[in-house]
């Protein structure tokens, strides 16, 4: 008889089963924000707990047990260097799942579970923004030097980089879709 042993077998077996779990626990690591079933949130919601609380200890003990679930020595150091320092005051409640609703394909109610205290990554394009920035400082210098007028007796002249400001995309319009397709299938007696 099976007295006592409930679990969250999300119809897979048990290998499958906890390959799942492992899985959702290193997407949680790396990303601190997933979108997935609540089903599968409360199945891997213990195992995560568990390894922040073993982050929280960071010992040698505590590093090879995280290692033996996730498998990926890159994880395992994020895990104990970032994550763990970050929770060391809290005792317990690492995650939190928020509701979204429910999936249009199969009703399944959908979930973001994440970390309840996440870390702001610098996106790609703040970064790059950052970088741009400098450049574009630049430029508008020289914008507002060349875009001052030159005065030539009583007549004032605004030189030809002036006028050239702006690229030619923006001169021409740009054909919508169904003009462009238009164009393409056209009929010689449709001569408009």
């Amino acid at each position: 008889m099976r007295h006592a042993k409930k679990r969250l077998q999300l119809g897979r077996f048990t290998s499958w089963h906890e390959a799942t779990i492992r899985s959702l626990a290193r997407n949680i690591i790396l990303n601190q924000s997933i979108k997935t079933t609540l089903s599968r949130a409360k199945a891997s919601r213990q195992m995560i707990e568990k390894l922040i609380s073993l982050a929280r200890e960071n010992t040698l003990f505590a590093r090879r047990q995280a290692q033996k679930v996730l498998g990926e020595h890159r994880i395992v150091s994020l895990l104990f260097n970032d994550i763990g320092p970050r929770f060391s005051k809290r005792a317990s409640g690492f995650t939190r799942i928020i509701s979204l609703g429910k999936r249009r394909g199969d009703d399944a109610e959908m979930v973001i579970f994440e970390l309840t205290e996440i870390k702001k990554k610098e996106t790609k394009k703040a970064k790059s923004a950052s970088k741009e920035e400098k450049p574009k400082a630049a430029l508008d210098k020289e914008e507002v030097i060349e875009a001052k007028p030159v005065k030539e007796g009583d007549e004032e002249k605004k030189p030809e980089s002036a006028k050239k400001d702006i690229p030619e995309k923006e001169k021409k319009p740009q054909k919508k879709f169904i003009g462009g397709i238009r164009s393409i299938f056209k009929k010689k007696s449709d001569s408009r």
